[in-house]
């Protein structure tokens, strides 16, 4: 997806008195100070090329640079000087014919020295997860049995899902790698009794990453590459900051120089503040606020009179035309609603599985499954499911309860535009319906709109199959 005219733009070095931290830069309005700044930007290229995927809008990808360091937007993968395991893995098993737009900027920062650390802001769906990953992949040296690159995810099933996409596009390159996640009771070994790891790229949670660096089996000293995945999430005050915090000061005392990758689709202020203490002299990658809507992505409203009015929706609109374009995830506020939903639509005959932080890591692991070999087509979940969960065939999202942040009744918009990119990954189509119910739904939905400065169109009567099935045309599914 890189443009023909500006790939091979060039980044000039930014003057140091030029250079704006990322909380100053990432959301605030085009200003002359902003206009000095040295930035590459890559617009969009609209010749059909069948082995590329279509980015998610035509905003600009915007880049910062500290230091002198020129960097040269990549045309194609050789431009990269990757060896040609890597090379092959990207043509043959991944499928790709060249770049996107956000990795021809951002892997020209990631693989050319000094490896400065970076902090990116990307779509949900433009293929940062190719970013980190080959660039953990290329930092690896095959011949030394050490872990040399780690990988830091939210959630076990984003770890396990980041660790297939390295297993693909590193198929031919000879590289180990292993998932730091919680063992299942059954198949649970003390830490005491575990080998020392020796897989050159672990990827997991933080709370087993830790637990492994603390009883001395994850060494770091080889560590030339530490990535955190959904970083906003992971920095967070309410998420992993403390974790997240111990292991980057252990690797880094450990390793001398280990460059830090920031990936997130979303970045809040007070973590924008953290990260510009955390990282003083990176390079930088963001899209400002009003062009994160994802817009091929059509979101809708549908007001429903009660609660049952919600469900009889589920039942005669989404499980029908759902069927009909590909799969669906529904977004259930809590655990409980969660299972209460499920059992209602399994008894009354309705083929959909459900997934919940409270289930046993095999039942998840088998479910995650399933839906990803398209054995079942509707899929219930928390929250847990918000962030990264990439499955190609999903095109419908339905938001059975707005998310809110925890103990409040406010919005929680950052955790809204995860949740619709699971729909319509890779600038795919995709459509979102937001059932509202009460004069609170009502209510934080206005604000979600206000936040991203997007209207979102009602559907007219929740009853109607045809304006279902016009919403759903509107948004190119049938």
């Amino acid at each position: 997806m890189a443009d023909k005219e500006s790939s091979s733009s060039e980044v000039a070095p930014a003057k140091a008195e030029e250079k704006k931290s990322w909380a100053d830069v990432a959301e605030e309005e085009e200003s002359e100070a902003e206009l000095k700044l040295k930035e590459l930007t890559v617009s969009d290229n609209n010749g059909a090329d069948p082995g590329l995927l279509e980015d998610p809008d035509d905003s600009q990808i915007k880049a910062v640079v500290s230091g002198d360091t020129v960097y040269a937007s990549a045309l194609k993968f050789e431009d990269l000087n990757l060896s040609d395991d890597l090379i092959k893995g990207l043509y043959v098993e991944m499928g790709f014919s060249r770049p996107s737009k956000i990795q021809a900027v951002t892997l020209p920062m990631i693989l050319t020295p000094p490896y400065k650390d970076l902090v990116a802001q990307a779509h949900n769906g433009s293929g940062k997860t190719t970013c980190f990953v080959l660039g953990m992949l290329s930092r690896v040296d095959p011949n030394l049995k050490v872990p040399q690159a780690i990988c830091i995810c939210p959630t076990r099933e984003l770890a396990q899902q980041n660790q297939s996409v390295l297993l693909r596009m590193g198929k031919f390159s000879g590289i180990t790698s292993m998932c730091a996640i919680p063992s299942e009771s059954s198949t649970f070994v003390p830490i005491s009794k575990r080998p020392p790891i020796t897989e050159q790229v672990v990827i997991g949670t933080p709370g087993t990453i830790k637990k492994w660096m603390s009883a001395r089996k994850l060494a770091t000293r080889d560590v030339k590459i530490l990535v955190f995945d959904e970083a906003d999430h992971m920095l967070a005050e309410d998420g992993f900051r403390d974790d997240s915090e111990r292991i980057m000061k252990d690797i880094q005392r450990s390793s001398g120089h280990c460059q830090v990758l920031l990936f997130s689709a979303t970045f809040n202020e007070t973590v924008k503040a953290f990260v510009s203490k955390v990282v003083k002299d990176g390079n930088q990658i963001f899209v400002k606020k009003e062009d994160l809507t994802l817009e091929k992505l059509k979101q809708y409203k549908v007001r429903c009179p009660d609660e049952l009015a919600k469900l009889e929706v589920i039942k005669d609109k989404i499980f029908e035309f759902g069927q009909k374009i590909g799969q669906t995830i529904i977004f259930v506020r809590t655990r409980e609603s969660t299972q209460r939903l499920h059992k209602t639509l399994v008894q009354e005959g309705y083929e959909c599985t459900s997934i919940q932080g409270a289930m046993e890591q095999g039942d998840r692991d088998k479910i995650i499954r399933e839906f990803k070999d398209g054995l079942t087509k509707v899929l219930l979940t928390t929250d847990l499911l918000a962030r990264g969960f990439d499955q190609a065939q999903v095109n419908l999202v339905i938001n059975y309860d707005l998310p809110i942040k925890h103990g409040t009744s406010e919005p929680d918009c950052e955790v809204y535009l995860h949740r619709i990119g699971r729909a319509g990954r890779f600038g795919r189509k995709g459509a979102v319906f937001n059932l509202i119910c009460t004069d609170r739904d009502q209510l934080i939905m206005e604000k979600i709109e206000k936040h991203f400065a997007h209207h979102i169109p009602e559907v007219p009567n929740w009853r109607s199959e045809e304006d279902f099935e016009k919403a759903l045309k509107d948004a190119g599914l049938l």
